[in-house]
């Protein structure tokens, strides 16, 4: 019997990878068009989280560290996973001061959005966090992080000349910027937040 899903059949499929982070399934399927083939999908067994947290003089912190699937080095805002039925701010506060030291009183949450959505169904969520204070970095034992505090408008330089590639950090930077032009980011962080871009 073929399951539907949307213009999908699927005649079978069997998980062929399994851990505590994501699960990978073959499936043997009917094409939209009606032909047989073949798809894999990858399912994310948490929420991938992002927050772009900004001080009161517009400087932001970025996270640099070697990322073992792309084989590159990457600079990003600070990122992690949190339990998809969790309160996803609790995670990505967890994760801020994990990477960065940081804590920050206010969050605003800038976006959702779907990653790789043609092969997985990992959800992300990005937040912008302001009204900082500074504490101890804790990354884990798996992690060789190396964070830079720097101006916005530097930041927005770096993505221009395609020295940041990571989707969630291009995504939260073109949300502030996005609130600047609407004139509503000063609203959040200030009225001198205008001159920070």
């Amino acid at each position: 019997m073929i399951e539907r899903r949307g213009p999908w059949g699927i005649a079978s499929k069997r998980e062929i990878y399994d851990n505590r982070w994501i699960r990978v399934t073959h499936h043997e399927v009917v094409t939209p068009s009606g032909t047989s083939g073949i798809y894999g999908t990858v399912h994310y067994k948490n929420l991938a989280l992002g927050v772009l947290p900004i001080d009161r003089e517009g400087n932001t912190y970025l996270v640099g560290q070697y990322r073992f699937a792309l084989q590159e080095y990457s600079w990003e805002i600070p990122e992690g996973g949190g339990a998809l039925e969790g309160d996803p701010l609790q995670s990505i506060a967890r994760e801020l001061r994990e990477e960065t030291g940081l804590r920050a009183e206010c969050w605003h949450k800038l976006l959702e959005c779907d990653l790789s959505n043609s092969v997985s169904d990992e959800r992300a969520m990005v937040f912008l966090a302001w009204d900082l204070s500074q504490g101890e970095a804790m990354p884990e034992p798996t992690e060789e992080l190396v964070v830079r505090k720097m101006p916005l408008k530097q930041v927005f330089q770096m993505a221009d000349a395609g020295e940041i590639r990571d989707a969630m950090s291009l995504l939260a930077l073109q949300a502030v910027e996005r609130l600047l032009l609407k004139g509503k980011l000063g609203g959040l962080l200030g009225a001198e937040a205008s001159g920070w871009i």
